[in-house]
Protein backbone atom coordinates (compact mmCIF):
# COMPACT_ATOMS: atom_id res chain seq x y z
CA UNK A 1 0.00 0.00 0.00
CA UNK A 2 2.83 2.46 0.97
CA UNK A 3 4.44 1.62 -2.46
CA UNK A 4 1.43 1.94 -4.14
CA UNK A 5 0.67 5.72 -2.46
CA UNK A 6 4.49 6.75 -3.15
CA UNK A 7 4.16 5.95 -6.43
CA UNK A 8 1.06 7.85 -7.49
CA UNK A 9 2.29 10.65 -5.71
CA UNK A 10 5.71 10.46 -7.82
CA UNK A 11 3.89 9.96 -10.88
CA UNK A 12 1.60 13.13 -10.13
CA UNK A 13 5.09 15.21 -9.55
CA UNK A 14 6.31 14.15 -13.12
CA UNK A 15 3.05 14.71 -14.61
CA UNK A 16 3.11 18.05 -13.09
CA UNK A 17 6.73 18.97 -13.96
CA UNK A 18 5.56 17.92 -17.82
CA UNK A 19 2.52 20.26 -17.70
CA UNK A 20 4.52 22.90 -16.33
CA UNK A 21 7.93 22.04 -18.61
CA UNK A 22 5.36 22.48 -22.13
CA UNK A 23 3.45 25.52 -20.30
CA UNK A 24 7.53 27.16 -19.57
CA UNK A 25 8.60 26.02 -23.25
CA UNK A 26 5.27 27.53 -25.08
CA UNK A 27 5.88 31.02 -22.57
CA UNK A 28 9.20 31.11 -24.16
CA UNK A 29 8.30 30.27 -27.64
CA UNK A 30 5.53 32.70 -27.70
CA UNK A 31 8.27 35.74 -27.45
CA UNK A 32 9.27 35.06 -30.61
CA UNK A 33 6.41 37.51 -31.61
CA UNK A 34 7.67 40.41 -30.23
CA UNK A 35 10.77 41.39 -32.40
CA UNK A 36 12.21 38.27 -32.58
CA UNK A 37 12.15 37.38 -28.70
CA UNK A 38 14.39 34.77 -27.63
CA UNK A 39 15.14 33.98 -31.68
CA UNK A 40 17.55 37.05 -31.74
CA UNK A 41 19.90 35.42 -29.02
CA UNK A 42 22.94 33.14 -31.13
CA UNK A 43 22.35 35.29 -33.95
CA UNK A 44 24.81 37.66 -32.67
CA UNK A 45 27.31 34.83 -33.45
CA UNK A 46 26.51 34.85 -37.30
CA UNK A 47 26.53 38.49 -37.78
CA UNK A 48 30.40 38.51 -35.94
CA UNK A 49 31.59 35.79 -38.12
CA UNK A 50 29.97 37.47 -41.61
CA UNK A 51 31.31 41.26 -40.35
CA UNK A 52 34.35 40.22 -40.99
CA UNK A 53 34.06 39.44 -44.83
CA UNK A 54 32.67 43.00 -45.89
CA UNK A 55 33.81 46.60 -45.40
CA UNK A 56 31.93 48.90 -43.31
CA UNK A 57 28.91 50.65 -45.41
CA UNK A 58 29.08 53.81 -45.83
CA UNK A 59 26.96 56.19 -43.63
CA UNK A 60 23.92 57.04 -44.81
CA UNK A 61 20.36 58.69 -43.72
CA UNK A 62 18.60 56.52 -41.65
CA UNK A 63 15.81 56.12 -44.68
CA UNK A 64 17.87 55.46 -47.54
CA UNK A 65 17.83 52.19 -49.00
CA UNK A 66 21.20 50.44 -48.05
CA UNK A 67 23.64 49.54 -50.67
CA UNK A 68 22.20 45.86 -52.24
CA UNK A 69 25.64 44.40 -51.88
CA UNK A 70 26.02 45.97 -48.89
CA UNK A 71 26.52 44.61 -45.11
CA UNK A 72 23.11 45.43 -43.75
CA UNK A 73 21.64 43.90 -46.53
CA UNK A 74 23.41 40.89 -46.07
CA UNK A 75 22.60 41.17 -42.30
CA UNK A 76 18.95 41.39 -42.93
CA UNK A 77 18.70 38.78 -45.02
CA UNK A 78 20.27 36.12 -42.83
CA UNK A 79 18.85 37.65 -39.95
CA UNK A 80 15.34 37.27 -41.19
CA UNK A 81 16.34 33.68 -42.16
CA UNK A 82 17.54 32.73 -38.62
CA UNK A 83 14.63 34.39 -36.59
CA UNK A 84 11.81 32.49 -39.54
CA UNK A 85 13.71 28.90 -38.16
CA UNK A 86 14.99 28.09 -41.65
CA UNK A 87 16.64 24.88 -41.55
CA UNK A 88 20.84 25.22 -40.74
CA UNK A 89 21.73 23.87 -43.58
CA UNK A 90 19.66 26.43 -46.02
CA UNK A 91 20.64 28.75 -43.97
CA UNK A 92 24.21 28.28 -44.56
CA UNK A 93 23.44 27.75 -48.46
CA UNK A 94 21.98 31.28 -48.20
CA UNK A 95 25.18 33.07 -46.65
CA UNK A 96 27.75 31.15 -48.25
CA UNK A 97 26.06 32.11 -51.70
CA UNK A 98 25.29 35.73 -50.11
CA UNK A 99 29.23 35.96 -49.20
CA UNK A 100 30.10 34.64 -52.67
CA UNK A 101 27.70 37.58 -54.36
CA UNK A 102 30.07 39.60 -52.54
CA UNK A 103 33.73 38.95 -53.64
CA UNK A 104 35.16 41.82 -55.36
CA UNK A 105 38.25 44.35 -55.52
CA UNK A 106 36.49 46.08 -52.11
CA UNK A 107 36.32 42.59 -50.75
CA UNK A 108 39.23 40.62 -52.11
CA UNK A 109 41.41 41.41 -49.41
CA UNK A 110 39.35 40.16 -46.32
CA UNK A 111 38.20 37.39 -48.33
CA UNK A 112 41.85 36.13 -48.75
CA UNK A 113 43.00 37.40 -45.03
CA UNK A 114 39.65 35.24 -43.47
CA UNK A 115 40.39 32.25 -45.79
CA UNK A 116 44.34 32.29 -45.82
CA UNK A 117 43.78 31.92 -49.67
CA UNK A 118 46.34 34.24 -52.10
CA UNK A 119 45.26 37.29 -52.71
CA UNK A 120 46.62 37.98 -56.10
CA UNK A 121 44.78 34.86 -57.31
CA UNK A 122 41.46 35.38 -55.47
CA UNK A 123 41.22 39.18 -57.36
CA UNK A 124 41.68 37.20 -60.76
CA UNK A 125 39.41 34.87 -59.82
CA UNK A 126 36.59 38.04 -58.87
CA UNK A 127 37.52 39.75 -61.96
CA UNK A 128 37.01 36.15 -64.29
CA UNK A 129 33.54 35.58 -62.40
CA UNK A 130 32.43 38.96 -63.12
CA UNK A 131 33.44 38.95 -66.78
CA UNK A 132 32.20 35.19 -67.52
CA UNK A 133 35.54 33.95 -68.34
CA UNK A 134 36.58 30.08 -67.21
CA UNK A 135 39.02 29.41 -64.60
CA UNK A 136 42.35 27.56 -65.69
CA UNK A 137 42.98 24.84 -62.98
CA UNK A 138 45.26 26.91 -60.33
CA UNK A 139 42.74 29.42 -60.54
CA UNK A 140 40.03 26.43 -59.93
CA UNK A 141 42.23 24.98 -57.32
CA UNK A 142 42.39 27.88 -55.20
CA UNK A 143 38.42 28.56 -55.75
CA UNK A 144 37.48 25.03 -54.64
CA UNK A 145 39.92 25.75 -51.00
CA UNK A 146 38.26 29.42 -50.59
CA UNK A 147 35.28 27.08 -51.27
CA UNK A 148 35.41 24.37 -48.47
CA UNK A 149 37.10 26.80 -45.88
CA UNK A 150 34.29 29.26 -46.31
CA UNK A 151 32.08 26.44 -45.66
CA UNK A 152 33.91 25.75 -42.23
CA UNK A 153 33.91 28.54 -41.14
CA UNK A 154 29.88 28.98 -41.96
CA UNK A 155 29.55 25.48 -40.37
CA UNK A 156 31.44 26.47 -37.18
CA UNK A 157 29.16 30.26 -36.53
CA UNK A 158 26.07 28.25 -37.25
CA UNK A 159 26.77 25.37 -34.76
CA UNK A 160 27.46 27.76 -32.23
CA UNK A 161 25.17 29.94 -33.12
CA UNK A 162 22.08 27.33 -32.73
CA UNK A 163 23.49 25.91 -29.24
CA UNK A 164 23.80 29.56 -27.73
CA UNK A 165 20.08 29.72 -29.10
CA UNK A 166 19.11 26.31 -27.35
CA UNK A 167 20.98 26.64 -24.43
CA UNK A 168 19.50 30.28 -23.81
CA UNK A 169 15.89 29.15 -24.52
CA UNK A 170 16.25 25.96 -22.11
CA UNK A 171 17.77 28.26 -19.58
CA UNK A 172 14.40 30.60 -20.33
CA UNK A 173 12.33 27.98 -19.44
CA UNK A 174 13.41 26.69 -16.54
CA UNK A 175 13.30 30.21 -14.71
CA UNK A 176 9.93 30.41 -16.38
CA UNK A 177 9.11 27.23 -15.05
CA UNK A 178 10.40 27.85 -11.35
CA UNK A 179 8.29 31.18 -11.43
CA UNK A 180 5.27 29.17 -12.24
CA UNK A 181 5.86 26.53 -10.10
CA UNK A 182 6.13 29.15 -6.95
CA UNK A 183 3.02 31.14 -8.36
CA UNK A 184 0.90 28.10 -8.37
CA UNK A 185 2.14 27.14 -4.51
CA UNK A 186 1.29 30.35 -3.60
CA UNK A 187 -2.78 29.86 -4.00
CA UNK A 188 -2.52 26.68 -1.90
CA UNK A 189 -1.73 26.83 1.80
CA UNK A 190 0.89 26.96 3.39
CA UNK A 191 2.38 23.79 3.95
CA UNK A 192 5.51 22.21 5.30
CA UNK A 193 8.16 22.22 2.55
CA UNK A 194 5.85 23.87 0.35
CA UNK A 195 8.08 26.17 -1.69
CA UNK A 196 10.88 24.17 -1.61
CA UNK A 197 8.91 21.15 -3.60
CA UNK A 198 7.12 23.68 -5.67
CA UNK A 199 11.13 24.94 -6.52
CA UNK A 200 12.78 21.89 -6.94
CA UNK A 201 9.23 20.56 -9.79
CA UNK A 202 10.06 23.76 -11.34
CA UNK A 203 13.47 23.06 -11.73
CA UNK A 204 13.23 19.34 -12.89
CA UNK A 205 10.42 20.95 -15.26
CA UNK A 206 11.90 21.66 -18.11
CA UNK A 207 14.07 18.80 -18.73
CA UNK A 208 11.07 16.01 -17.79
CA UNK A 209 8.97 17.51 -20.29
CA UNK A 210 10.11 15.17 -22.97
CA UNK A 211 10.15 12.21 -21.52
CA UNK A 212 7.41 12.84 -19.20
CA UNK A 213 5.14 10.03 -20.18
CA UNK A 214 7.78 7.34 -20.86
CA UNK A 215 8.85 7.82 -17.44
CA UNK A 216 5.54 7.87 -15.42
CA UNK A 217 4.87 4.99 -17.87
CA UNK A 218 8.30 3.30 -16.23
CA UNK A 219 7.30 4.27 -13.05
CA UNK A 220 3.90 2.39 -12.92
CA UNK A 221 5.14 -0.31 -14.09
CA UNK A 222 8.05 -0.68 -11.71
CA UNK A 223 5.60 -0.76 -9.32
CA UNK A 224 3.44 -3.58 -10.78
CA UNK A 225 6.56 -5.58 -10.70
CA UNK A 226 7.52 -5.19 -7.70
CA UNK A 227 3.59 -5.94 -6.16
CA UNK A 228 3.88 -8.96 -8.31
CA UNK A 229 7.19 -10.43 -7.19
CA UNK A 230 6.31 -9.73 -3.42
CA UNK A 231 2.77 -12.21 -4.24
Amino acid sequence: MYDTLLVDTLTQYVAAAAGLGTAAFALVDSTKSVFGGTSNYGYFAIKRTVRQFLPADPKTPKKSTPAVLGFESLRSSLRANWLNGTPLEQQKAIAKAQIKLRLNDSTVTAYANITKVDANTLTEIAKKIASGDPLDPKQNNEWSRFDFILTSILDECYARADQHYRNFSKATAVVVSVCLALLGQSVYPPSFGGYAVAFLVGLAATPVAPIAKDLTSALSSAVKTAQSLRK
